[in-house]
């Protein structure tokens, strides 16, 4: 615990979007990413990140996110683009790559090598992932606060 007597929070397990029907969530966003299920039930799927996941809870009742997003990291964001390109999703206007999802969830696609996120690397070879790595200015970022990339 931290000096202040509060706990710290430390990363983050998950994030829940709310879709309209899952067999369309999972085949809207097996189009843009390669993926693998955690598990699934009628009104939940659970998209795998190694260490972390995404759940899609059926049941979006609200209208489209304009800045309230999440930063998904990908291991190459040019790939993302180009699936976007084909499955016919409009990038966001912007400096980012962000999209909505059919049922109004912002998206921000993030590449690995440009930021301080790091996946351990033994999470990394479990995924498969073990390859990637850091670009100067996300060493940089990461050595300044003391936690540079082995």
């Amino acid at each position: 615990m931290s000096g202040t007597g509060k706990a710290r929070a430390v990363g983050v397990n998950h994030v829940a979007l709310e879709v309209g029907d899952i067999d369309e969530a999972l085949a809207f966003y097996g189009r843009l990413f390669a993926f693998e299920l955690r598990g699934r039930s009628e009104t939940m799927a659970f998209i795998d990140l190694g260490d972390q996941f995404i759940a899609l809870q059926k049941g979006r009742k609200q209208g489209p996110d304009d800045g309230r997003h999440f930063g998904l990291v990908v291991e190459d964001k040019e790939a993302v683009r180009k699936a976007m390109t084909e499955a016919g999703v409009e990038p966001l206007p912007g400096r980012f790559l962000d999209f909505r999802d059919p049922w109004g969830n912002r998206i921000e696609i993030i590449g690995y090598e440009n930021i301080q996120f790091t996946k351990a690397p033994h999470v990394l070879r479990g995924m498969g992932l073990d390859r990637l790595s850091k670009n100067a200015a996300a060493v940089k970022e990461l050595t300044e606060k003391g936690m540079k990339p082995g």
